[in-house]
């Protein structure tokens, strides 16, 4: 009697998914990591050299992360064991830990790989470092997020970072050739098409075996190839990868702030699309851009963050999708606007200086006096008002008396501050002359 679960397709004997009989056997045969497994490689230095040290690999999803580590274990000789971080607690760590030290004085030692090992806390980060330290295990964790932000500095310091490099159009072609070699006919999707799947692949090998394997079962062998639009209808075309709380939605970030600051609008409204269609919230987006617009633009141009502004009611009113435009339009105006960080470097210095003055009094000049005891103590003596005086300026000294005139602020010679910066010289050339 067939079961469900056999007639499910989901029996001992059932068919593996492509992208595990595609698996490569040797470390050589993965795609797209020379710098880690080619020739010259540095895992193929440390096999060489006879020496493996703990190691975190990093790097998008479907890179090759535990190909490569199932791989090294077999290369070295080391017993395999494999948890993952998500479904694994301190029992978990305690049992593995348990059986690698039986290994290790049977002569045999143990490669432990850690799929997602951000998601352990600290207190299991920490678990790993005395069998790390005495060799009982040969660490080999897994993570797609930055190791600097969601690991141990105690765990780093004893494991080696290997970064892994999304699949490039090379890598992806190649994974292509094997497909066909082991489906012993062509892809049937013509040239565009195939562009097209590897954009949508998105660098992840995984999911681009994956839809390779749907694309041969969708169309039979004599069957006219997929086009673009019939590649559509067949394969489900996946979000970006964009995590909200994690590195990807921080890398874009920067760089759209990098773009605008580098006054290049073209990229700047790529990296707004790719923030946007991944599902980023706009009101983030926008209160980054009236940073931009007071940290880069500053008083070059007093319109920028007018503009910002602007783009934050008009969102707000018009809604999604049409909102996203002022958003698009705020974001090529800041980029496009000359630039002066005049104003920021002026108030961190000055916010410096306040820390290290205390709490000087400013000069009785410029103190009200409002008891006649303040009056004796000659507050406000000699105070000009500056709207009565030629040219409405005074010249007198602000700062404290035991401070002397310092300056923080140089505008620059673009936009808008180049007219306030012939303002300040005139004013300290009417200084000089009126002492």
């Amino acid at each position: 009697m067939v079961s469900l679960f056999d007639s499910a397709g989901f029996g001992k004997d059932a068919p593996r998914p492509l992208a595990d009989r595609l698996r490569p056997q040797k470390l050589a045969d993965v795609v797209g990591q020379d710098h880690l497994v080619g020739a010259d490689g540095v895992i193929t230095r440390m096999l060489a050299a006879g020496r493996i040290p703990s190691i975190i690999l990093w790097g998008p999803p479907g890179t090759g992360k535990t190909t490569i580590a199932r791989l090294l274990a077999g290369e070295t000789g080391l017993a395999f064991e494999q948890i993952s971080a998500i479904f694994s607690g301190v029992a978990d760590l305690k049992k593995v830990f348990e059986q690698a030290r039986i290994r290790r004085e049977q002569g045999r030692g143990t490669l432990l790989f850690v799929d997602e090992i951000h998601r352990f806390n600290k207190s299991q980060q920490d678990s790993f470092l005395p069998y790390v330290e005495d060799g009982t295990i040969i660490l080999v964790g897994a993570t797609t997020e930055n190791p600097s932000f969601e690991l141990n500095g105690a765990l780093l310091s004893r494991a080696q970072v290997l970064v892994l490099n999304r699949l490039d159009a090379d890598a992806l072609n190649a994974l292509i050739r094997r497909a066909e070699m082991f489906e012993r006919r062509p892809m049937p999707a013509d040239a565009a098409a195939r562009e097209a799947m590897i954009g949508m692949a998105d660098g992840d090998g995984r999911y681009f075996l994956n839809m390779l394997e749907e694309v041969f079962a969708a169309v039979p062998e004599g069957a006219a190839p997929l086009t673009p639009e019939t590649l559509a209808r067949t394969v489900q075309k996946r979000m970006p990868l964009y995590d909200k709380a994690a590195d990807g939605h921080y890398n874009l970030v920067s760089a759209l702030h990098k773009s605008v600051r580098g006054s290049d609008p073209d990229a700047a409204l790529y990296y707004l699309a790719r923030m946007l269609t991944a599902g980023e919230d706009p009101l983030f987006i926008i209160r980054r851009v009236v940073r931009m617009a007071i940290e880069d633009v500053g008083l070059a141009d007093p319109e920028a963050v007018h503009q910002a502004l602007a783009a934050k009611d008009t969102y707000d009113f018009l809604g999604s999708p049409e909102g996203e435009l002022a958003i698009a339009q705020a974001v090529v105006y800041v980029a496009t606007a000359p630039k002066s960080n005049a104003v920021y470097t002026a108030y961190k210095a000055a916010t410096e200086r306040a820390k290290q003055t205390g709490s000087l009094m400013p000069p009785k000049i410029i103190l009200n006096a409002p008891t006649k005891l303040m009056k004796q103590q000659e507050y406000g003596a000699g105070y000009r008002y500056d709207h009565d005086q030629p040219d409405a300026f005074s010249g007198q000294n602000y700062f404290p008396d035991g401070l002397g005139r310092e300056t923080y602020y140089a505008p620059v010679e673009r936009g808008f501050e180049r007219e306030v910066r012939r303002r300040l010289e005139y004013w300290a050339k009417l200084r000089k002359e009126r002492g």
